[in-house]
């Protein structure tokens, strides 16, 4: 019988302290506070999803109840009797938490805390809340909370002022796609540094889902997965095609750039999603023209980096600002115009004049001499 296979983000989930990526400074805090005896008896964990607020209050309840592999197995693995997870989303209700508070007056079976970590508990009822409150008023000594949340604002200040407070972020592009590079490795597979770095922008700091992407492109049996792979996997606009697209606009060659336009959406790109990829790309464009080539304030490839900065030097920071803010307004009045494609091409087609318009509006104005002595 075949063995199940097992997702990438639960297989490649850390189990240690040392092994966190992204949220090392709270990794950090909590082993000092084991090692120092300063653990409190609730924390409140929050933070987008996917940054790993679940594995994170697994590995303090390891670090506090674990020692043999048996018992680290079961916590990671969510099955241990002394760390009870509950998953507030679908037990809401006041009589799920009194049947926690009645259960945790019981001493642990064999390690030194009761470790509760409720997960989505922004999603307990009014009365849930109250329940739980007096037991986390007073807990008793031998039982530890850790409540862990998207949503910190919809828990209420009785239960926050009664936890440790530990805001998770969102995990830098960088740090995502050094792990995603290891994972490949540990796959025994190859993947080009430039999809690295897509998957993980397309992560959005979330590192379960840039690995849930990940897994979806090894699914297909490729030992090396490209970037036109995973173009082709989500319906994504060529990053080349756009890179043509964006030389165009440059040139102030309108004509070219509707061609290229076109050619992207034959390809089975969105209005809106072509919009988003754009809007990404001068936006890259925009920091590269106001910060140098070397800024780290957007995350590519080297040559991806190159490329990409010999393009901003055919813009200036303020022009790109503006063009920003002219897709930004179509995207918006396409979502609910019954002709976004017109929308589209009028679109590009003023943004390839956009230095034209600059000049006419520089004459108007009285500012043409200016204007001209700069350009030359």
């Amino acid at each position: 019988m075949s063995t199940p296979y097992t997702a990438l983000a639960r297989r490649y989930r850390s189990q240690g302290f040392d092994e966190v990526v992204g949220q090392e400074p709270i990794a950090r805090t909590l082993r000092n506070a084991i090692a120092t005896n300063r653990v409190a008896h609730a924390y409140l964990f929050t933070g987008t999803r996917g940054v790993g607020k679940t594995t994170m209050a697994r590995l303090f309840a390891k670090a506090l109840n674990g020692g043999s592999p048996e018992v680290d197995a079961a916590i990671m693995g969510g099955t241990d009797t002394d760390t009870i997870e509950i998953d507030a989303a679908s037990n809401t209700g006041v009589d799920d938490v009194r049947g926690l508070i009645a259960n945790a007056a019981y001493r642990p079976l064999r390690g030194k805390y009761k470790v509760y970590i409720i997960d989505e508990v922004h999603m307990l009822s009014t009365q849930a809340f109250n329940a739980l409150l007096k037991t986390m008023e007073e807990p008793p000594e031998h039982v530890k909370f850790i409540l862990c949340t998207t949503d910190a604002h919809k828990v209420p200040a009785t239960i926050q002022s009664r936890c440790q407070r530990f805001d998770f972020r969102n995990i830098p592009t960088s740090q995502i796609a050094q792990h995603l590079a290891a994972v490949v490795k540990e796959e025994k597979a190859s993947a080009d540094p430039e999809l690295l770095q897509q998957v993980a922008r397309l992560g959005n700091g979330s590192m379960r889902d840039a690995l849930s992407l990940l897994d979806r492109l090894l699914a297909g049996g490729e030992r090396k997965i490209t970037v036109k792979l995973l173009e082709d996997l989500l319906g994504l606009p060529d990053r080349v095609l756009i890179g043509n697209l964006i030389d165009s606009l440059a040139a102030a060659d309108a004509g070219a750039a509707l061609q290229r336009t076109d050619q992207l959406l034959q390809r089975g790109s969105s209005v809106d999603h072509l919009l988003d990829t754009i809007l990404a790309r001068l936006r890259d464009l925009m920091v590269l023209a106001a910060c140098g080539g070397q800024t780290d304030l957007v995350d590519l490839s080297d040559a991806a980096r190159e490329e990409e900065s010999a393009r901003a030097s055919k813009f200036d920071a303020a022009g790109l600002v503006h063009m920003i803010a002219l897709c930004e307004n179509v995207q918006r009045a396409a979502k609910n115009s019954a002709v976004p494609r017109t929308l589209l091409d009028a679109l590009v087609v003023r943004l390839a004049m956009t230095e034209k318009l600059a000049d006419v509006t520089a004459v108007v104005t009285g500012r043409g001499g200016a204007v001209a002595a700069k350009k030359r």
